[in-house]
Order: C-alpha cells, then sequence, then structure tokens
C-alpha cells in the first residue's frame, strides 16, 4: 500500500436544516485514503456513509446543508473551493459509482452516448474519438456487444449491464478516486462477484484509489484493504481488514459480523444489533435431530401445494418481417411444498424465480401445467374464485414502499384488505386486531397512524408482513422480502419470518438471489436456471454436495468474509 495520503477527511461534521433547528448527522470524523488504496466504509442505513460520499463529491444541496472540517484531496481543501472549480473535478478526478444505476442514468438518452458526453466534457475529444473510446472502456468493463449496447436504452439491458454502464462511465476519466457507493446491493450473488473482481482489476491496471461503501462486512472484505465502520454518523472502530475480522473491537462491529446467516451452522436465531448490545443473546444450533423430527411432521402429510409440469410462455410481438418468438420463463417446472415447510427457490435475475411465484399466485396465467392448491386446480378458477382464494395466498413484496398508499395511513392500509375478506365484523373490531397486528411485527400502536414516508425501510417491511398476518392466509410467497434491508434489519425480519410461523402455521415459499439467507430459512431448496429447476432437495445436503455445476457456482460466489 502506498503511504502517499490522496484523501484526508478531518474531523467533518455534517448538519441539515436550517438555523438554529440544525440536526447534525456526521459528528466531528476523520479518516484517510492512500494512493492505490481500497477503504471500505460499512455501516447500516442512516449511520452516514453516503451522506460522507456526497460531500466528497460535493454533491450536498447548499442551502439546506452545513459542513464544517476539512476535506483534503491532494492536499486541497475541496470544501472550500467554487462549484466551478468542483465541476472540472467531479468526474474527471473524483468520480462515483451509484446504488441504483437505473436512476443514475438518463432513460432517454442511449448507454454510449452518456458515456462518450462525459469523454467529449472532460477530455475534449471529438465524436468521433470519444465513441471509440466508449466502445473499448465496454470491452473493458466486460459488456457484451459493446456495439450493440452503445445505442441500448438503459431499460433495454440488465441490472448488472447497467452497472457495468456506470462503472465505464465512472473511469472514463481515468480519476485518481472512485467511489463506490452500494454498487452490487441489488444485483445477484454471481453478477456482484463479478463486479467485484472487474473494480478490482481495474484498480490494480490503473492505481486509482477505491472508496467501497456498503452495509455488508462480508462484502467489503473481498474487495478492501482496510474498513471504517461508521454508525448514527460517528466511526466507531477503524482497521485492516483481516484484523477487524479476526479481533474486532466495537459492540456495533461484532454485531454486524455476527447478524448475518452464515452457511457453516443454522442457528435457531439470528443475533441483533440489540440482542448483542444488551447481551441478551444466547446462540443455538439447530440439531440435525430437530431438523429430523420437523421434517418427519411436515413430510408425512399431503402436499399444501403441488406445482406440476408448470410453463409460462411470453410472446414477442410480430411485425411484417418478423416471427413470433416465445421465451419459456418457467419451463416444464414440477414441486410439491407441504404444510409448515419453508422451500427456498435461488436462482440468478431472469431465472424465472418471480414469474413462478406470480403465476402461483395466478397474477399471471400458465402456458401448460397444473397448480393444485388443497387439491383444487387453480389454472381453472373464475376470476370472482382466484379473488377469494388472495385470503389463502398472500404475497410479502420485494419493495413494501411500492405496495403502499402514500397517502393511506398505516393502519388503514393493513384493515383495508380485512374489510375486503371480511374479516371483523366492524371498524372498531378491525382497528383494534391492526394494533395488535402491529405490536406483534415490533411496532406500537403510533404506527397506525403513520404515513410510509415516515417509517424506514425495515418498517415499511413489518407493516407489509403485518398486512399479510391480517388475512391470516396458509401460504406466504416471499419474494426477495429482504434483500434491500441492512444486515442486522433483515436478521431481525428473518427472526419474525420464523416466529410467525410457528404462531400461525404459515408455509413459506422464500424467494432470494442471497444464498445465505435462503440456507438460514429453508427446508428444501429448489434452484432455477433458465426457467427450469437444476436441483431440488434438502437445503442442508443440497448445500453441503451441490450435485449440479450452476450450483456450485452460486454458492461459491457468496461473500464468505475472513
Amino acid at each position: 500500500m502506498n503511504n502517499n495520503l490522496l484523501l484526508s477527511i478531518n474531523n467533518l461534521s455534517i448538519s441539515f436544516g436550517k438555523k438554529p433547528n440544525l440536526v447534525e448527522v456526521i459528528h466531528d470524523i476523520s479518516f484517510s485514503i492512500s494512493e492505490n488504496e481500497i477503504l471500505g466504509v460499512v455501516g447500516e442505513s442512516g449511520s452516514g456513509k453516503s451522506v460522507t460520499a456526497m460531500s466528497i463529491m460535493g454533491l450536498l444541496p447548499e442551502k439546506q446543508s452545513h459542513v464544517k472540517g476539512e476535506v483534503l484531496f491532494q492536499k486541497k481543501n475541496i470544501l472550500e473551493i467554487s462549484a466551478k472549480e468542483f465541476r472540472n473535478i467531479r468526474g474527471k478526478e473524483i468520480a462515483m459509482i451509484f446504488q441504483e444505476p437505473m436512476s443514475a442514468l438518463n432513460p432517454s438518452l442511449s448507454c454510449g452516448y452518456q458515456v462518450s458526453e462525459i469523454i467529449q466534457h472532460h477530455l475534449n475529444y471529438s465524436a468521433s474519438e470519444a465513441k471509440k473510446e466508449t466502445l473499448s472502456l465496454f470491452e473493458k468493463v466486460k459488456l457484451p456487444r459493446p456495439k450493440e449496447l452503445y445505442n441500448s436504452y438503459p431499460h433495454q439491458i440488465s441490472g448488472g449491464q447497467m452497472q457495468r454502464v456506470m462503472i465505464a462511465m465512472a473511469i472514463a476519466c481515468k480519476p485518481k478516486l472512485l467511489i463506490a457507493d452500494e454498487p452490487t446491493t441489488a444485483l445477484d450473488v454471481t453478477v456482484q462477484k463479478e463486479i467485484l473482481m472487474l473494480l478490482k482489476e481495474l484498480q490494480q491496471e490503473t492505481g486509482m484509489s477505491l472508496l467501497f461503501i456498503s452495509h455488508d462486512l462480508a462484502l467489503v472484505s473481498e474487495i478492501a484493504d482496510r474498513v471504517v465502520v461508521m454508525y448514527k454518523g460517528n466511526i466507531v472502530e477503524t482497521d485492516t481488514v483481516i484484523e477487524l475480522f479476526k479481533n474486532p473491537k466495537d459492540e456495533y462491529t461484532k454485531a454486524l459480523l455476527a447478524s448475518r446467516p452464515t452457511l457453516e451452522k443454522r442457528l435457531e436465531k439470528l443475533p441483533t444489533i440489540s440482542s448483542i448490545a444488551d447481551n441478551s443473546f444466547v446462540p443455538k444450533v439447530e440439531t440435525s435431530q430437530t431438523r429430523a423430527k420437523r421434517h418427519k411432521k411436515i413430510y408425512t402429510q399431503t402436499p399444501l401445494l403441488e406445482v406440476k409440469n408448470l410453463e409460462k410462455e411470453y410472446y414477442s410481438n410480430a411485425g411484417f418481417f418478423k416471427t413470433i418468438q416465445t421465451v419459456k420463463a418457467v419451463n416444464d417446472v414440477s414441486f410439491a411444498i407441504f404444510e409448515g415447510e419453508t422451500m427456498g427457490l435461488v436462482g440468478e435475475s431472469g431465472c424465472g424465480k418471480s414469474t413462478l411465484g406470480k403465476t402461483i399466485l395466478q397474477l399471471e396465467k400458465a402456458t401448460k401445467g397444473h397448480i393444485l392448491y388443497r387439491g383444487k386446480e387453480l389454472t381453472q378458477l373464475k376470476a370472482s374464485e382466484i379473488r377469494k382464494l388472495r385470503k389463502e395466498i398472500q404475497l410479502i413484496f420485494q419493495d413494501p414502499y411500492s405496495s403502499l398508499n402514500p397517502r393511506v395511513l398505516i393502519g388503514e392500509s393493513i384493515t383495508e384488505p380485512m374489510k375486503v375478506h371480511n374479516i371483523g365484523s366492524s371498524k372498531k373490531e378491525r382497528q383494534e386486531k391492526a394494533k395488535k397486528i402491529l405490536n406483534r411485527v415490533g411496532l406500537d400502536e403510533s404506527y397506525y397512524y403513520r404515513y410510509p414516508h415516515e417509517l424506514s425501510g425495515g418498517q415499511r417491511q413489518r407493516v407489509g408482513i403485518a398486512r399479510t398476518i391480517a388475512l391470516e392466509p396458509k401460504l406466504v410467497i416471499c419474494d426477495e422480502s429482504v434483500s434491500a434491508l441492512d444486515i442486522s434489519v433483515q436478521a431481525q425480519v428473518l427472526n419474525l419470518l420464523n416466529e410467525l410461523k410457528d404462531d400461525f402455521g404459515f408455509t413459506y415459499l422464500f424467494i432470494s438471489h442471497d444464498l445465505a439467507v435462503v440456507k438460514y430459512m429453508a427446508d428444501q431448496l429448489l434452484v432455477m436456471n433458465e426457467g427450469k429447476i437444476e436441483e431440488i432437495g434438502d437445503a442442508d445436503e443440497i448445500y453441503a454436495n451441490p450435485q449440479k455445476e450452476y450450483t456450485k457456482k452460486l454458492i461459491d460466489a457468496i461473500p464468505k468474509g475472513i
């Protein structure tokens, strides 16, 4: 590691609002990055990671933010330079990869044009030179068919490809410092590994410094030299990756490390930040005997749900000179789910996981095959019969915010479906039940009178779970329901789902691209690839001894930590 400092943050404090009612969110923090170094910054949502990054990029709102301290880039305090000077630095000397490429890329401009525009602006290239350089960058970030993708718009390419376009844009001017803010959060485990390897390769090739921001310590350990741990706007620990993993000193760091499910053992309950802080957590490993006893009870029953030779095809629009093309999103899939079971469903984006879930729910109509729920053929039901069945088969969404009406109180969003399905004899009875359910998912009665925007991501996910409980379903489909949550909040929600399963007798189809999470939750595991089942069987046995190369690839890509 080079000891020449590239960036020094000294006694940085950031507040928002108007005087005298300023709210300080970053409290007198200091850290540095050397030339040719990868520094990881880790912490939960609200810890101040992204706000710190925005201050380095000069992207904080001028009128609403108040900044004290120093941000020295190549020994120059960039907090004191003019907006014009910052525009010359931003993108050229310091570049950033944002968490959500779809919102960072302009949907009305082609991917190639957006990269070429930056090259022309900062490097004074001609249009043809900039295009040639862009195609070269697309090859460098391993984008397939660079010429075709140059003319493609963001909505026409996958999430992993969009992130590669963002990386190409960020490294176009050969910056000295690259800030990557949660660049792999929404990506599959295999694509995530590819992006990490790509960033590391580019860093080694160019000698740039990399500030890698994430809520996942195991992920950071795969790429960083040193780690800064942030909590509520403070730095609680800084150390080398190896030392931090082997000998964490702060209780918060210990909690972050412990909260993620591991592949080695299956705990009955995951530790959370609060349970470690108050020393109430006692680790209990689920024994093979306990698991075998539970499975004997589950698998001697008649299946709750049977899927037989299920297919779902999508058709492309045909033009005068085009023939209709079909894509089998679900291709001859058969399996059974038993009452009280958690069936884990894993695979990369585009493998057919979510389409399968929607087809079971009858939100999508099957092209062929059978779906039997308690022996009843769902594919033949009328719309009115399907509506009645919605009470028994429920979905917990990936993004609870988009499934909640921003203008409706949380309590009303829970009681409304209860009214539709004739649960509760009066408005008052439904209100009382909704408040009890909110308590059950760890939210007090005051949340009944709040709006979605007043809640954190973890709290909104609990509301989504509360809406599901209110209808007393038998089968719950969890579609990437914890993928957007911080590690510690994820642990709380996973514990809650397991508790509710025991209390209410739920059966889960648990869909996720995070194999460590599925390993913790699932009794059986179903691995999908390109619409087909690659492998199905006992979750522990598949993880210990995967039979298919595709499954091995998925397991190998899981961040293991040190």
